[in-house]
């Protein structure tokens, strides 16, 4: 991909971006190959590209941006970035849930993938704005048997990521109490918070968050510093924050001052 003199570091951006928009994505490992660069040099000129919004940074490498900051992905868009950190961050954020408790789901891919794992809890009265939770959790069991949770749709208007939001779910969430809310962002930071790009479903999020008697917030480490158009909460707002251990350590650090518990789990690397 490049020349054997390797070159300057505004020519390997261009060519870095040239072969994500052409293919989607790269891995760290053919950059470093194709470039003949360290792998060091490779992620500093992808965290320059993600910091001017020109690629999206994921496990091992990035991936095309699909949308700006004041749109948004689709679900299955999103539902393909930073797999293995989903998968680990969901099944600790499913433990933290007790059987015969009242849960709320909101949107997001990273809450979809903790809902798969509530699956095995018993008793849970479930209420949620993802039309794909809700499928999901009302699906018979293997066996045949009924669905173990009791799902409560909250209604609304359906967005891109197949949340409902709007005055309809925000009367229904207002109405209703749980135990506990498990939520996730496009976004996070110290000054921001958490935020996303959708308008009605920051309101949509602050109606589960005056609903809930304990708030847990899942988010990989690429949504740290990520800022969408619209604030919901306060990161001192949170009882919990789970994320991925490729978070770095001073970024932990101003987390776990600022939320109730930080958990930090490991992801396997591919």
């Amino acid at each position: 991909m490049a020349d054997r003199a390797h070159p300057l570091a505004g020519q390997r951006r261009v060519l870095i971006l040239e072969q994500v928009r052409a293919r989607g994505g790269v891995r760290v490992a053919e950059l470093v190959r194709d470039l003949g660069v360290s792998d060091m040099t490779v992620r500093r000129d992808l965290d320059a590209l993600a910091r001017r919004g020109l690629v999206h940074k994921v496990h091992g490498g990035a991936v095309r941006i699909e949308a700006p900051a004041t749109g948004e992905p689709g679900f299955e868009t999103k539902a393909r970035w930073e797999l293995p950190a989903k998968e680990a961050i969901a099944r600790a954020a499913a433990a933290l849930v007790p059987p015969g408790s009242a849960v709320a789901l909101a949107g997001g891919t990273t809450a979809f993938a903790v809902a798969r794992h509530l699956r095995a809890v018993e008793g849970l009265t479930v209420v949620t704005n993802s039309l794909r939770t809700a499928d999901l959790l009302e699906q018979p069991g293997e066996d045949g048997s009924p669905a173990s949770a009791t799902v409560i749709r909250t209604g609304g208007v359906r967005t891109p990521s197949d949340a409902l939001v709007g005055p309809v779910a925000d009367r229904a969430i207002r109405s209703l109490h749980v135990n506990l809310l498990v939520l996730g962002c496009h976004g996070l930071s110290p000054e921001a918070g958490l935020t996303t790009p959708n308008l009605a479903e920051a309101e949509t999020n602050r109606a589960f968050l005056r609903s809930a008697r304990r708030v847990v917030v899942v988010a990989d480490h690429t949504k740290w510093d990520a800022v969408g158009l619209a604030s919901f909460a306060a990161l001192e707002q949170l009882d919990v924050l789970v994320t991925d251990d490729a978070l770095p350590v001073e970024r932990r650090a101003a987390a776990a001052r600022l939320v109730g518990e930080l958990i930090v789990v490991p992801v396997a690397e591919d």
